[in-house]
Formats: C-alpha cells, structure tokens, sequence
C-alpha cells in the first residue's frame, strides 16, 4: 500500500479514496465488503472521519455502495474500452460496448487561436478559430469531456451542425471532410478540475485521462486540435498499433 503524502496540498481523504479507486488494497473482488471504517483508517493512518470522506466520494462517483447494516461493497468496476488509432471515432469505437453514443455541445465561441492552436492546426498567429466544448455518453452516462478547436474561415458552422448531429465526424462530412485519421495523440491522467467534475458528473479526488490530439483530412491538413478528459473508472483507451506524438499534458 502506498503512503499517503502530507503536507502536499492533496487532501488525505483524497489520497485515500484515490488508492481504494486504483485496487490497491489487494483481494478485492467485485461485489466484494470493503474493510470497517475503524480498520481502513488503521491501514491509512488517519482518522475514520477522513476514511468517511473518501467512501462518500467513492459512493458518489458508484465505485463503491452502501447497504443499510451490511456495509460498504465495491461495485462492478468494468470500464468501456476506447480505441485510439488511426480513425478515432467515439460512436464507432463504442459501437458494440454501448446501446446508445451521444454528444452534447456545452458551449461554442469564435475567437483568435491561441500560439498553442495555431500551431495544432497550422495557422498563421491570429487566425480565427471556433472552440466547441461537448460532452459524450454512453447509456446516458458521461465519459468524456472535450474542448476542440477548428479553423473558422473553413468551418464557420461547426457549432450549428454539431448541435443536430452530436457527432464530430457527422459535422465534419457534412462540412466537405468525408475522412480523416489520427496525426498524433498524447496521453496522461491527472485529478479532475472543477469544471470536469460537474461536466462528467463525478466527485472531487476523481481521476481522467487526458488526451491531446491533431486530426488531418485526406491532404494532410489539420482539421481538428482536440482535447478531450475521461472519466479514468468508466473508460479505458485502447492504443492501436500506430504511431503517436510523445505523451503530454492538456492545457
């Protein structure tokens, strides 16, 4: 078991929470009674009202249920496996894994690329660019959160056609863009911010995996920069044999 780290702004109760969600306290099975309140705060070396914290949490986010006067049980831990590879798609790669694949847009705005979009989709410093923030679910739930970026001049109506359609590869056909592949994707985990939190309907201390990407069209030209955040309990990617960008964080 891993030592929890004080003194590093990362709330105890969030470490704990965080190695019960990662399986390290060992022999847990689905459906399976987690440890008393009294004997997880001995193995953490806390107090049991930092233990409750991060069972609410946990409770919160379904990894784990509480029944009335027989404790608390760890419940089925299966996550949604997403491919990444050369035609990364959402509704297809969950095509047999989920009933139903949906995207919502959040919110749309036409503004000046920042350096680090500009040079995603090589555009000249200032060009326009539209950002769409969506979310994605499967069976009704959320599991991922993206921000993308796509170059004005060529895809004013992104925002409009995505709003009908729920789908960026839907959008991008009707726009003139019949195909495109992956150009690079890089990948890390972090804590779920604020924002995350309440777009993916998960409680503080939970974890995404972050993925960075560049998408081109069938001439090599960038049509998508994306970032997007997964629910890290509800998916898991799947890298394909291809190549890919060193991993790096997402802004």
């Amino acid at each position: 078991m891993k030592t929890l780290e004080r003194r590093t702004g990362i709330a105890l109760w969030r470490q704990v929470a965080d190695q019960i969600r990662q399986g390290v306290i060992t022999g847990l099975q689905t459906n399976d009674r987690l440890p008393a309140e009294a004997e997880l705060a001995a193995r953490f070396g806390v107090n049991r009202h930092t233990v409750r914290s991060a069972i609410s949490a946990l409770e919160k986010e379904g990894i784990v249920r509480a029944e009335q006067g027989r404790g608390t049980f760890l419940n089925d831990r299966k996550r949604l496996k997403y491919p990444i590879g050369q035609r990364t798609r959402f509704s297809s790669g969950l095509e047999n894994q989920a009933r139903t694949r949906t995207g919502k847009l959040i919110s749309s705005q036409t503004c000046s690329a920042p350096l680090k979009v500009s040079e995603a989709l090589a555009l000249t410093s200032g060009s326009m660019v539209v950002r769409l923030e969506t979310v994605s679910s499967a069976d009704g739930i959320p599991v991922s959160a993206a921000t993308s970026w796509f170059e004005a001049a060529r895809f004013s109506e992104i925002a409009e056609v995505y709003a009908q359609t729920g789908s960026i590869t839907s959008s991008l056909m009707l726009l003139g863009v019949p195909d495109y592949t992956r150009k690079s994707t890089g990948i890390q985990a972090r804590h779920a911010s604020n924002e995350d939190l309440d777009l993916l309907a998960l409680s503080p201390g939970a974890i995404v995996l972050t993925t960075e990407a560049i998408d081109i069209d069938a001439e090599a030209k960038p049509v998508l920069f994306g970032q997007s955040r997964f629910a890290a309990d509800r998916v898991e990617l799947a890298i394909e044999n291809t190549v890919f960008s060193s991993p790096q964080a997402a802004s």
